[in-house]
């Protein structure tokens, strides 16, 4: 009798714990203290349960308290509850207190602190639990998969899909998921597809873990085929999964926006067909697919329909005209936001800043920002982000003291914009400050903050500086490679950046597109047309010879090599040509002395609707002045401004008066010189001066050469470019005079260099002149 009133009650408390009826288990619960059976374990092991499940872990533990006799049902039932609430230092300290554990023990443990984020911890208990010789089961294994995955542990996470295998756990639809999760999640796609193969039934979460892996890596067409193959195999297709493919369906740069739209639209009316276009998570989802493909149209049609729109949704709208440059549409729509009685939050001030800052309006971004009244450190560092953009450096910087003031903590963002802005500006002194912020901060081990430290020093001269930064990195990616070798580039310093290049090789780090156009300019201004032939072979090798960057590069190198048909070879086969390209390889003829060629290159590339811009014209002038075009100069001079909207610069005029003056148009060109804008700059009367000798005009070098030194007396070239047209027309007493008088005002000449290679090796010689009579030499 007393047996079967105990299965009676342990029965009703099971119904209550499945129903969750909380009252009728208080009262089971009085009935058991009334017939003196709480002294049964089975019965306070349940109780125990059923408060658990109701919310009321209080109760629970009291029972467990007042328990005369405990088994290790008893203490996993506690250490359930007190995971269950979160309080993971108790559960941890009855953890210990256990005189027996079991799997159960360590699964209620492990379990708790990967879902509470501490995922090391949850690591570190499973290999306990292991070095006690006890076997996981799949809620163990579900929950370290998890855990490796967030961790990026892929090496961890083998060793673990390893044992799944040998217990037989890897076939439980939990651990298969947990594990395509963790391989996605850390990149392995390959892995992750093995894994989704040998599931024998895969359900709606393997297939949006799997969409989601191929999306992260960029498989975009795979990821489709999934959602495809989830249709067909009439898996059960649910807003998260619809939501997963949008996500595949968002465009990125570089990507084909037109192609990503169009299967965006194939998965919005699936889900209109599956009922799910009601569905307020989709939703949000369809309107960023829709924004982030420039679709605002589209966006605008879903953002009216819904009900009452999210705060998330106002910002995605906001985001998206942001994207397209529309900052007075996003301010409108801002204004409607609040005038719904929608509380705007901080992404919505970001969004604003970003959308202002696209639209070119900084101005309008700073007066969204200062209406925060605490704003958050990505604030402050979307705001500086928007200063850098625009090339507003002094702005960022003034901001950076702003936000010292107002003692808010930098991170690495934070440095690294201000840091590249104070490069941009030369302002040594001032990232000094900021290099002493970043080590106060902990944060001059950065990789970021690192390489903008490199940048830094090395634009401002101090390479071997930059060089100890980069030695003293713990870890360096391939920027902060790409940084120093920029910097080794930059101050001529070309055989340690081919050093450093192929250090960089040989520890197995792939060069970028940059770090190629790095390595290219170097053989460039050097001429190393060994070196160059050998990095266009390691281009081909790695695959980027058909990017725009490297093309240009590669032209670039092989016309300063003199091999003006080794650049023609790489222009030919690029397969799309920007204005860079043309532009590279119009100055490669006109470097070479091929000014016909340069001038037709020109006249293709207008015919291809191209658009020339400053550099085309400069290259292209400079063509016509070296190989006497003055006709074809003088033409595409006068259809910079009238055909193409583009203001000549000082360039453009040397180029011209330097093709006038080779002409012997000397008055023309001084004509010219006195209209121009930038009349006072030296070089264009050098250049004038220059030509007189030619023609030997006389007249017009005095007057250049009294501009010249009203521009700069101290200077030798108008006293030495003089000299050369007087003695053009052998005229040496005045050619004396002006040595005297460059004597009596104690100018001096400056030295003469010339390279050549030899051997694949660069060699230097310096030379003087001292013998006036040799035009050659002057000048």
């Amino acid at each position: 009798m007393w047996k079967q009133n105990r299965e009676y009650i342990a029965n009703l408390l099971e119904f209550c714990i499945k129903s969750k009826s909380h009252k009728d288990g208080k009262l089971l619960h009085a009935r058991i203290i009334r017939t003196g059976l709480c002294s049964q374990t089975f019965l306070s092991n349940r109780l125990i349960d059923f408060y658990s499940k109701c919310d009321n872990p209080k109760y629970g533990l009291h029972v467990f308290d007042v328990m005369p006799e405990r088994d290790v049902f008893s203490w996993n039932s506690v250490l359930s509850t007190l995971c269950a609430v979160n309080r993971l230092q108790d559960a941890c300290l009855v953890f210990d207190e256990m005189p027996q554990r079991n799997v159960v023990s360590w699964n209620n443990l492990i379990s708790a602190f990967a879902k509470n984020g501490d995922h090391g911890k949850a690591l570190e208990m499973y290999g306990s639990m292991i070095s006690e010789g006890l076997v996981p089961t799949h809620f163990t294994l579900a929950s370290i998969f998890s855990a490796c995955g967030v961790l990026l542990e892929i090496d961890f996470g083998r060793l673990c899909h390893c044992l799944a295998i040998k217990v037989g756990a890897d076939q439980n639809i939990f651990v298969g998921n947990a594990l395509l999760s963790m391989y996605a999640k850390c990149k392995c796609i390959g892995d992750a597809i093995h894994a989704f193969e040998e599931m024998a039934a895969p359900n709606e979460v393997s297939f949006t873990a799997l969409m989601g892996g191929l999306k992260e890596t960029r498989r975009v067409e795979e990821a489709l085929e999934v959602f495809k193959l989830m249709h067909k195999t009439k898996a059960c297709i649910d807003a998260v999964s619809l939501s997963s493919i949008l996500g595949v369906c968002t465009r990125r740069e570089g990507d084909d926006g037109l192609q990503r739209k169009m299967h965006g639209k194939s998965v919005h009316s699936v889900s209109i067909k599956l009922g799910f276009h009601n569905d307020f998570h989709l939703v949000n989802s369809l309107l960023d697919m829709y924004a982030k493909n420039g679709d605002m149209d589209s966006a605008e049609i879903i953002f009216q329909n819904m009900s009452k729109p999210s705060v998330v949704s106002w910002n995605i709208m906001i985001a998206g005209y942001g994207e397209i440059y529309k900052c007075e549409k996003a301010m409108e729509l801002m204004g409607r936001m609040v005038f719904s009685g929608c509380q705007p939050d901080e992404v919505t001030f970001i969004n604003m800043i970003a959308a202002s800052v696209k639209s070119g309006n900084v101005k309008v971004g700073r007066q969204v920002f200062d209406k925060l009244v605490s704003p958050s450190l990505i604030s402050w560092n979307a705001m500086l982000s928007g200063y850098s953009q625009v090339e507003k450096h002094d702005e960022a910087i003034m901001l950076f003291r702003e936000i010292q003031f107002r003692n808010v903590k930098p991170d690495s963002t934070t440095l690294a914009i201000v840091l590249a802005s104070c490069a941009e500006m030369a302002l040594l002194e001032c990232g000094k400050q900021v290099h002493a912020v970043t080590l106060k901060a902990n944060l001059n081990s950065d990789v970021y903050v690192g390489s903008c430290l490199i940048t830094l020093y090395s634009r401002s001269g101090e390479v071997d500086i930059a060089k100890s930064i980069f030695h003293g990195l713990p870890e360096v990616d391939i920027v902060c490679w790409n940084s120093v070798i920029a910097g080794f580039s930059h101050n001529s310093r070309e055989k340690e950046a081919f050093n450093f290049f192929n250090i960089m090789r040989r520890r197995n780090m792939c060069p970028t597109q940059f770090s190629y156009a790095t390595i290219l300019s170097c053989c460039a201004k050097q001429s190393f047309a060994f070196q160059g032939r050998q990095v266009h072979a390691q281009i081909l090798k790695d695959g980027f010879i058909n990017d725009i960057f490297v093309g240009s590069a590669l032209i670039d190198m092989y016309c300063k090599c003199g091999n003006v048909e080794g650049g023609q070879e790489i222009f030919d086969a690029m397969p799309m040509k920007n204005t860079v390209i043309w532009n590279e390889m119009i100055h490669g003829y006109a470097q070479s002395g091929f000014g016909g060629k340069a001038v037709h290159l020109y006249d293709c590339m207008i015919r291809e609707g191209r658009k020339p811009d400053n550099i085309t014209f400069i290259a292209v002038l400079t063509a016509c002045s070296h190989s006497g075009l003055v006709s074809e100069g003088i033409r595409i001079f006068e259809s910079m401004q009238i055909d193409y909207k583009v203001e000549p610069l000082l360039d453009h005029y040397t180029c011209i008066i330097d093709t006038l003056g080779r002409a012997g148009r000397l008055n023309e060109a001084e004509m010219l010189i006195r209209r121009m804008p930038c009349k006072d700059d030296p070089v264009i009367w050098e250049v004038l001066l220059s030509s007189c000798r030619i023609y030997s005009n006389i007249l017009v070098a005095k007057r250049a050469a009294e501009e010249l030194l009203s521009l700069n007396p101290r200077s030798s070239t108008p006293y030495v470019l003089l000299a050369n047209v007087y003695s053009s027309m052998g005229k040496w007493e005045e050619v004396r005079k002006v040595r005297e008088i460059m004597h009596d005002n104690k100018v001096g000449k400056d030295a003469g260099y010339s390279w050549t290679e030899r051997n694949n090796e660069l060699e230097g010689s310096q030379s003087y002149c001292h013998d006036w009579e040799v035009s050659n030499c002057l000048g």
